[in-house]
């Protein structure tokens, strides 16, 4: 096909595309509506069936599909909070490049009514955020399907020490990809089955946060497509604005198609430690030290490279987490029984020090130098003695260490259950009394942690590795650390859900009421003026709200996450 075919063949599908949703009148319903899904009249079902046949007719290879079984997956998530109906949209389109997705972006601005448009990873978000309610839901992955305009989606630089990743590609086989190199990126996720796109729109954060800083401040430059339907590759020197903005901007400014990530000599393997607490005061003091680099960590600086931390409520929660399962069990049937009896005599808490040293490789650091630093790490730090456990993995087997946990919960049927996953920032100053209140009050007095509801998590962050200038929200405090708290239940009995709701927002009310200023991560607001005062404040908000007209001035991208309606207040 013809450059000038192929230029009317989108200008059709433009035309198309704005005569079928302006047809529609879609004033999208709230994902907590009781209405029926909004429908087509027989007209605009016609028109879909022209857009149908103006896309079979051509060499493109961008598709669009309205039928009830596409339209039902792009209306569900990993949070399965949602209902299919209410979240339903009109079509799922599947772009083979960047070009295609501007197309339909122009096609929605042009609209009388804007149309909704949501860029759709592997939908792991936990309360429809990536949802278009009565629009278009971009099904990202076709970027890398046989469809695919692009070659290849993954590209790594040896000499400048980076790769180019597609947003829609996931961050395990960017992993592979880098390490077919001997490299590796310096900052991930817990769970690497998220797309680049995904994590970056959020902020991206796991145990080597407080060294590198979260995802979002490990970007060299981005291929966006704004609002506006424009493409525009940005950096920190070139359209900076735009470029900070998309970071942890929420979907709400463009949709991230390539993202330049930089690498380091990737290590070959992770002395994966860990160590048992009976009280947050000595894990948290204890985590503060491995994380500082400073004189304050004395013998301790730089020894770990990934630092996480847990909390149990019921002790079978360490043995049979999901969420980080080595190749063979930590503990055997004895430690079962000591762990058991620990959590007795500490009144039903427990708390575990999670961390990583990486050796081997293309790294520096040797076996001897980590056998080293685990003997360092047995002496200084104040778990309760008797309780380190220690394994050698691969680097991948730690990175990678969720996947056999959900493989676990897959063939037991439990993975694809409502997850109304609570996850906070809060300052230093404050993680005590949040550990009295609710580690101590909340959970145990509910049920909430443990094998019976899910891992939960806690450890600390440097702010200073964060960048300012990205939309990321962060405590409003001056603590330099400040903690991550993620509360990651399964609702997998009748009653679950509702109770694990109700005491997501007793923590709120707690919080609240003791005046700890812990700001969400992977946010969730019912409407603007929540979004507004209770997560951004005037300040932050201000900026956002600018930032909203200049790049998506008809509020087209991700209404699902209940920011912002047609037209902009």
């Amino acid at each position: 096909m013809t450059m000038a075919r192929a230029t009317t063949t989108m200008v059709a599908l433009c035309f198309l595309l704005s005569c079928v949703f302006s047809a529609l009148t879609v004033d999208p319903p709230t994902l907590a509506a009781s209405a029926p899904p909004p429908t087509a009249s027989s007209t605009s079902s016609i028109i879909i069936d022209d857009i149908i046949r103006v896309l079979a007719d051509t060499t493109t290879a961008a598709r669009i599909r309205t039928d009830a079984e596409a339209t039902a997956r792009a209306s569900t998530d990993f949070g399965t909070n949602v209902t299919v109906d209410a979240a339903r949209p009109a079509a799922v389109f599947y772009p083979s490049c960047a070009a295609d997705i501007a197309a339909l972006l122009r096609a929605s601005s042009a609209s009388a009514s804007p149309f909704p448009v949501s860029a759709r990873g592997r939908g792991h978000s936990t309360q429809g955020q990536a949802t278009a309610p009565g629009g278009v839901v971009i099904d990202m992955a076709s970027l890398a399907g046989p469809h695919s305009a692009t070659a290849s989606r993954l590209a790594v630089s040896v000499d400048w020490r980076y790769i180019d990743a597609g947003g829609e590609q996931l961050w395990v086989d960017v992993l592979q990809a880098a390490l077919a190199h001997g490299l590796t990126p310096r900052s991930w996720t817990d769970y690497l089955r998220l797309t680049v796109g995904g994590t970056l729109s959020n902020a991206g954060i796991s145990g080597q946060a407080f060294r590198h800083g979260p995802q979002i401040s490990n970007v060299l430059e981005l291929d966006v497509v704004k609002g506006t339907g424009e493409v525009v590759t940005c950096s920190k020197h070139k359209d900076a604005d735009l470029f900070h903005a998309v970071l942890g901007g929420l979907g709400q400014f463009g949709i991230i198609t390539r993202a330049r990530i930089p690498l380091a000599p990737a290590p070959a393997r992770a002395r994966w430690v860990r160590l048992l607490y009976t009280g947050a005061a000595d894990l948290t003091a204890d985590q503060e030290r491995l994380i500082d680099d400073g004189r304050r960590a004395g013998a301790l600086a730089g020894l770990m490279d990934y630092v996480e931390g847990s909390v149990l409520t019921d002790f079978q929660g360490l043995i049979g987490s999901w969420r980080s399962q080595p190749p063979s069990s930590f503990y055997s049937a004895a430690d079962a029984a000591r762990i058991a009896a620990l959590a007795k005599e500490a009144g039903g808490v427990l708390y575990c020090l999670e961390g990583a040293l990486y050796y081997g490789g293309a790294s520096d650091t040797t076996a001897a130098d980590v056998d080293k630093g685990v003997e360092v790490l047995v002496r200084e730090l104040r778990y309760a003695r008797g309780f380190a456990f220690v394994q050698d993995v691969s680097y991948v087997q730690f990175l990678d260490r969720v996947r056999a946990g959900e493989r676990k919960l897959r063939g037991e049927g439990l993975w694809d259950v409502p997850h109304p996953w609570l996850n906070l920032f809060l300052p230093r100053s404050h993680i005590l009394d949040f550990a009295a209140g609710v580690f101590h009050g909340v959970l145990l007095r509910t049920g909430g942690g443990g094998s019976s509801g899910g891992p939960v998590l806690v450890y600390p962050m440097n702010r200073g590795k964060w960048d300012g200038a990205t939309s990321a929200v962060l405590p409003d405090d001056e603590d330099e650390v400040f903690y991550t708290v993620g509360i990651l239940r399964s609702a997998v009995a009748d009653g679950d859900l509702r109770r694990m709701e109700e005491q997501n927002a007793e923590v709120a009310r707690f919080c609240e009421a003791a005046g700890i200023p812990c700001t969400q991560y992977l946010p969730y607001y019912a409407t603007q003026a929540e979004w507004a005062a209770r997560h951004f404040g005037p300040r932050r908000w201000d900026t956002f709200l600018h930032r909203k007209r200049k790049y998506d001035p008809m509020a087209i991208l991700s209404r699902g996450q209940r920011i912002f309606s047609y037209p902009l207040a």
